[in-house]
């Protein structure tokens, strides 16, 4: 059965006759919602901008976004009753699409801190240190278009990793030296990897160092004994393979994160590149079906 249709729509609409409806939305949620004064919700670039607004099956507005000439996605709101149901997902594909139809290599935004995690899922990375606007406490995030996002520092990675594991509907796949200390073991990657093992989905891990890994007593170890049937974990041995320098991760949606040194966080990553992700699977079969099952694991009980 195919999932069905949404009780909303999401339209590009012109600034001057939408403006009621724009101003009906953001003002109810930044204005009276969140305390920002209108003198500042308000501001000059409003009618250059690129604006999208949802609307429910009565033709209601619901919600707002738009897109700046500076590239930068904004004033993306919804009303509170119709949270959670996939309209600021909407929203952001919709001002995604005007951007790559701008041919933009790229965009950012300011993310309020109770919605980076949205942001991340849709392949959005930080960049620099949180800061407040307009007594709100934003991150500054950026995504590349039709090409991959640069991942530079630790903050940037975990961002990838945790938006490439949430991702993931039934597959996650690593390819690790000792289960990456300072990545692996975040709490919040190990809390989306068991979300994905309890939805059902699979996580694969190849690794060479094991030893290592336990005695950095890795989250990702315990979390495999108490999901043995959904992650399963083998040990890189052949000498082809060992000459591989780099790392990488990949999810069953078209979404990686390659490092190519190991021992290093930066890289880049991707969350719309299926044809990459066959690559990198074709890639990660031979070495697993090559590598032996990690027995020390299972010594601890696995």
């Amino acid at each position: 059965m195919s999932d069905p249709a949404p009780a909303f729509r999401v339209e590009a609409v012109d600034y001057a006759s939408a403006l009621p409806e724009l101003r009906h939305v953001r003002e109810t949620v930044f204005v009276q919602e969140q305390g920002v004064p209108l003198d500042l919700e308000l501001d000059a670039m409003d009618p250059q901008c690129d604006h999208v607004l949802a609307r429910d099956a009565e033709g209601r507005p619901i919600g707002t976004g738009r897109l700046t000439p500076e590239r930068r996605i904004g004033r993306m709101a919804v009303l509170p009753g119709h949270r959670g149901q996939g309209v600021g997902e909407a929203m952001l594909e919709a001002l995604l699409a005007r951007a790559l139809a701008h041919r933009w290599p790229s965009v950012s935004l300011h993310a309020q801190a109770d919605a980076i995690a949205f942001y991340t899922r849709h392949g959005f990375l930080p960049r620099g240190p949180r800061f407040e606007e307009a007594g709100i406490v934003h991150q500054d995030m950026h995504r590349s278009l039709g090409v991959p996002t640069p991942v530079e520092g630790f903050e940037a990675a975990r961002a990838a990793l945790v938006g490439l594991v949430a991702r993931a509907r039934r597959e996650l796949c690593l390819h690790t030296r000792e289960l990456d200390p300072g990545l692996l073991d975040r709490p919040e990657i190990i809390e989306a990897i068991r979300r994905l093992v309890q939805d059902g989905g699979e996580l694969r891990v190849l690794l060479r160092d094991p030893k290592a890994a336990q005695d950095a007593l890795s989250p990702l170890i315990s979390l495999g004994q108490r999901r043995s049937s959904a992650i399963a974990f083998r040990v890189i041995e052949e000498p082809v393979d060992l000459n591989f320098a780099g790392a990488y991760a990949f999810n069953d949606r078209g979404g990686w994160y390659y490092r190519p040194l190991g021992h290093r966080v930066d890289g880049e990553t991707r969350i719309d590149d299926p044809a990459r992700v066959r690559q990198l699977r074709a890639a990660f079969q031979e070495i697993w079906e090559r590598a032996r099952p990690c027995s020390e694991f299972r010594a601890l009980g696995l």
